[in-house]
């Protein structure tokens, strides 16, 4: 059901996405409105994106297999990493043409750009709230960065309502400098999803490079573990997030005169109350050390 939920929110992503970059591109050339422009070629990059999402949730919810025994779970955090560079790259085309505008005639604001503008900033809100919450419930990198994909075309689409609007202003009241508000807003907007991109990039570049996890989630799985009575010491303790869920690594210290069965026991009883107290955390791989009165 949560898998099902995950697939209809790229697909509606990918249809809007679609949808808009049409409706942008063909209103900003025909009324020419560079920053509307602009922002219709950053959806086309959001079409790319969604796609990319699409592929990886499918390739992520496949079961572990003999080449891939952790499973397929970081094809969605790659999957977020290109649509952070895909992000980067479209702000920089923003930016870049936003920029050349200024350097040339200021054309006239249209009140049909004005409405694309703000059509797309109702739509996009609405999709980043809907794929986010989506995204944080199953825990899904790839739909949450499509989240925020949205959130950077929110962004634009803000930055352009208020661009084209205030160019309307300046053709109404006759200020001509209000007319390159356009590709100021542009501008604007380029650095807003640069910024996006460059936040979004790092985080799952973190998770590539199997960055451990924060303190505070580190801690309590330290007292689950100390909870289990034959736990004499935790030698060792790290997590990493694998795409949609978390691997736990521990090695704790017995006594040496216990059992290998009690040994076997005790590991299954720290992954059960791990599992059962986080559901984020998939697979907790357990190690044990002998431990004596006199050791340190």
């Amino acid at each position: 059901m949560q898998k099902a939920a995950s697939m209809i929110a790229i697909w509606v992503s990918l249809a809007s996405n679609v949808a808009l970059t049409a409706i942008k591109i063909v209103v900003g050339f025909a009324f020419g409105s560079e920053v509307l422009i602009a922002d219709g070629i950053h959806n086309a990059g959001d079409v790319i994106a969604s796609a990319t999402a699409y592929s990886s949730m499918r390739i992520s919810s496949k079961p572990a297999d003999k080449e891939h025994p952790y499973g397929h779970g970081k094809a969605e955090v790659l999957s977020a990493f290109i649509v952070a560079i895909i992000l980067g790259a479209a702000a920089l085309y923003i930016g870049y043409h936003s920029i050349i505008a200024f350097f040339e005639p200021a054309g006239k604001a249209h009140m049909i750009a004005f409405a694309a503008a703000v059509i797309s900033l109702v739509w996009k809100q609405i999709l980043y709230v809907y794929t986010m919450r989506i995204g944080r419930q199953n825990n899904s990198k790839s739909l949450m960065a499509t989240a925020y994909d949205h959130l950077a075309d929110v962004y634009a689409s803000s930055a352009a309502t208020l661009g084209i609007g205030l160019a309307l202003i300046g053709d109404y009241y006759g200020y001509g400098y209000l007319s390159y508000a356009d590709p100021a807003a542009g501008i604007i907007v380029s650095l807003l999803v640069i910024k996006l991109a460059l936040e979004m990039g790092k985080e799952s570049f973190d998770i590539l490079m199997e960055k451990n996890i924060g303190e505070q989630k580190m801690e309590a799985y330290a007292e689950l573990i100390r909870s289990i009575p034959e736990v004499k010491r935790i030698d060792r303790l790290r997590a990493r997030e694998h795409g949609h869920y978390i691997l736990v690594d521990v090695r704790i210290a017995m006594r040496g005169d216990m059992t290998i069965q009690q040994g076997h026991d005790t590991a299954r009883d720290i992954k059960q109350i791990i599992i059962s107290a986080h559901s984020d955390v998939g697979e907790v791989l357990v190690h044990v050390n002998p431990w004596y009165e006199n050791s340190t």
